[in-house]
């Protein structure tokens, strides 16, 4: 546990956190962690204040872009199951503050809308502001691999996932479900690959559309797509090198074994038209052509 705590920022600002209405939605967004401060109580309690921003995607406001702040009290506890995996809790003792603000909304409408109402920092706060409150567990299995759920997870559980990756032997970055509106992208990342020789494995399925653009970016080109991504309302061009273009058809289990070297990266999934090579079809102004996807991506020894 001690062991955990002293790991605890470097994590979260080491991940996303995919947003989701609830826990077997598919993701509608991201929250990309950027600073992270945390301190042990007099109580045993650990105090955490952390700020990011992120995005999230509505049928009402098409693209929301947000920052948010926060402040928690974790009342922290772990068990040990048969199986040897460690189960950490982290439950809310109070949560000090949340601060979301709205910084984009793609639809008009919508826009104009939250200008009358605060509708956009309404839904942040049941998004993302009112998870707060669930708090999470950390699942560390026998096998090395780390899983993460909202909420409390009873012991021998785990949070649901596309794909059993349960005793493999590489470790698992993400297996998740998303959900990319038309003429949107999705920026899975940062996935650290903290040795030379590995390679990322990536299995997906994907259906709703007839196919969509799987991108592998450098951290630094990725992030500066996503800043855009964040800045403005159309999902345009990523205006940064992409050192692998691939393209995932509907329907047909996706499979691609990538070696990188050392590094940070991220896995772009695009339902746009302004990157890749393929495009979502033309359904008319008030339809949407969503591509939801499956998807598991793992690092292990490169072939």
């Amino acid at each position: 546990m001690g062991m955990g705590l002293k790991e605890f920022c470097k994590q979260m600002t080491t991940h996303n956190a995919p947003l989701r209405l609830t826990e077997a939605a598919p993701a509608i967004g991201r929250f990309y962690p950027q600073h992270c401060k945390q301190s042990e109580l007099p109580n045993g309690d650990i105090y955490v204040e952390f700020d990011g921003f992120g995005y999230a995607w509505t049928a009402l406001s098409k693209k929301v872009t947000f920052t948010m702040s926060g402040a928690v009290d974790y009342d922290q506890d772990f068990r040990i199951h048969d199986n040897c995996d460690i189960y950490a809790y982290f439950r809310p003792r109070s949560v000090r503050g949340s601060n979301f603000q709205t910084r984009l909304i793609e639809q008009p409408v919508a826009s104009f809308l939250n200008s009358l109402t605060p509708m956009g920092d309404n839904f942040g706060k049941q998004l993302v502001s009112g998870k707060l409150g669930d708090g999470f567990t950390v699942i560390r299995e026998k096998s090395g691999n780390v899983d993460f759920g909202l909420g409390t997870i009873q012991l021998g559980q785990h949070p649901v996932h596309p794909y059993d990756m349960h005793g493999s032997n590489m470790m698992v970055y993400e297996n998740l479900r998303t959900e990319i509106a038309q003429e949107e992208r999705d920026f899975v990342g940062p996935i650290e690959v903290t040795d030379s020789d590995r390679a990322l494995f990536v299995t997906a399925t994907m259906q709703g559309v007839p196919a969509i653009d799987l991108l592998l970016m450098k951290k630094q080109d990725a992030e500066m797509s996503l800043g855009l991504y964040f800045s403005y309302a159309q999902a345009g061009p990523l205006n940064a090198p992409v050192m692998l273009a691939d393209v995932v058809p509907a329907q047909q289990p996706y499979k691609r074994t990538i070696p990188v070297p050392k590094g940070t990266y991220y896995v772009v999934l695009d339902n746009s038209s302004t990157a890749g090579s393929v495009a979502p079809p033309n359904m008319g102004l008030l339809a949407n052509a969503a591509a939801t996807v499956d998807y598991a991506i793992q690092i292990g020894d490169a072939p």
